[in-house]
C-alpha cells in the first residue's frame, strides 16, 4: 500500500480544510488508518484514526469536536475533516496505514506512512 495525502493548505484561524489520503491496492480495507503531525521542533502526534470498517474512531484531546476522521473504502481514500482551525494546529500532517488501531494510534507498528501535507494556519 502507497499512501498519498493532499488537501493542506494556507487558512486564517476559524478556518477549514479536509486533507484526504489516498492509498493505492486492493488491501486498504484491511488496515486501520490515521493521522498524525509534526509541528516545527516537535515530535510527531497522533491525531485521529479509525478502524477499517469505521466504527472506531478515536481522536487526540486536543482535535476533538473540531476534527472528523472517515473513510471511503471504495475509493480507498480516507479524510481529515478539520474546523476552526488555529495557529497550533500548523504541522505537517501525515496519514498512516496498519493492522491494529490500538498501536497504530501509537505510531507504533505503522506498516506505511504518506508523505505529509502541510498545513499553516494563520492568526
Amino acid at each position: 500500500v502507497q499512501l498519498q495525502a493532499s488537501g493542506g493548505g494556507l487558512v486564517q484561524a476559524g478556518g477549514s480544510l479536509r486533507l484526504s489520503c489516498a492509498a493505492s491496492g486492493r488491501t486498504f480495507s484491511n488496515y486501520a488508518m490515521g493521522w498524525f503531525r509534526q509541528a516545527p521542533g516537535k515530535e510527531r502526534e497522533f491525531v485521529a484514526a479509525i478502524t477499517w470498517s469505521g466504527d472506531t474512531t478515536p481522536y487526540a484531546d486536543s482535535v476533538k469536536d473540531r476534527f472528523t476522521i472517515s473513510r471511503d473504502n471504495a475509493k480507498n481514500t480516507v479524510y481529515l475533516q478539520m474546523t476552526s482551525l488555529n495557529p497550533e494546529d500548523t504541522a505537517v500532517y501525515y496519514c498512516a496505514a496498519g493492522r491494529w488501531l490500538p498501536t497504530l494510534r501509537l505510531g507504533a507498528l505503522v506498516d506505511h506512512w504518506g508523505q505529509g501535507t502541510q498545513v499553516t494556519v494563520s492568526s
